[in-house]
């Protein structure tokens, strides 16, 4: 394959991952003149149309998807080969990008990169808080953070934390005119605060375990938020009852600002894992981020 062959492949990648020639020539540091005539120089080369554009996006026709199919993980070895030249170096050197939500960056990734960082000036770390599942192969993470049960098959696991619990909470100034709930049936007659997913736009179904039952409930109230820290401040002023991660409330529920209600339906559940594809072949860098994220609880 000569040189401009796979100057002019890494640009269709680069197009068909952003669907828009725009980005993709910022991305490229390139014009979009430039970045076109590439593509057309590929596609005609090839002698079959690999992109679909339109005034508002660009698409991979099919015979697109089927070069993407095979330039991907042929790119990403690549990638993976020149990552762990690094290992040559004298100190663990490179760029580690993981995906993860907002809790596990706080409570977990935080907390381990800010004792490591010091000790290795030549590894950088970008960190992309997101509460989707992100494909990390498709979007070109190193790692991602997902919980223990929420773990593909096809990829690689390592514990980073402990067990964690759900907790239903609400403010003693809210139960002075209501029931304590003894249920999750009870949840009906009580004003509960829900959370919106943000990357479905649904609302979430409060999670209750006892005995083996498994319950998803649905709630209703006033309020809804995308934001967990919102959810706990409506719950301490008395807007209702909210259902939140242990560690959010353990401080509120420590000084008496919230009570705790439906303990007994709260069993702890997997906690979370930092998980990369079976194929990927680990720098150096990576090697050491792994063991310093690695749960020993």
């Amino acid at each position: 394959m000569q040189r401009e062959e796979l100057v002019d492949l890494n640009a269709f990648l680069t197009v068909a991952e952003e669907q828009s020639f725009t980005r993709a020539a910022a991305r490229l540091g390139t014009s979009q003149s430039t970045l076109s005539h590439t593509i057309r120089r590929l596609e005609t080369r090839i002698g079959v149309r690999l992109l679909t554009r339109t005034t508002r996006s660009v698409a991979p026709t099919e015979a697109g998807e089927r070069l993407l199919a095979t330039l991907r993980p042929a790119l990403n070895s690549i990638g993976a080969q020149l990552a762990s030249l690094t290992e040559l170096r004298d100190r663990p050197a490179g760029t580690i990008r993981i995906t993860a939500g907002e809790h596990a960056a706080n409570t977990v990734l935080w907390p381990a990169l800010e004792r490591l960082l010091p000790d290795y000036p030549d590894i950088h770390v970008e960190l992309s808080l997101d509460s989707a599942l992100a494909d990390i192969v498709t979007e070109r993470f190193d790692a991602g953070v997902r919980l223990g049960e929420a773990l593909a098959k096809d990829m690689i696991a390592t514990r980073i934390g402990p067990d964690l619990r759900m907790a239903v909470v609400g403010a003693p100034a809210y139960f002075r005119t209501r029931r304590v709930p003894r249920t999750p049936s009870d949840l009906a007659d009580h004003q509960c605060i829900n959370l919106r997913h943000q990357s479905s736009g649904a609302l979430y179904a409060w999670e209750l375990e006892k005995d083996g039952r498994e319950l998803r409930v649905r709630v209703e109230g006033q309020l809804a938020f995308n934001n967990v820290p919102l959810i706990v401040r409506a719950a301490t002023a008395g807007f209702g009852l909210g259902f939140v991660m242990e560690d959010h409330v353990r401080a509120h529920l420590a000084d008496g600002r919230l009570v705790r209600v439906l303990e007994d339906w709260c069993p702890p559940f997997p906690g979370y894992h930092l998980y990369y594809p079976s194929r990927r072949q680990p720098s150096a860098a990576f090697a050491v981020l792994l063991e310093a994220l690695r749960y020993r609880g």
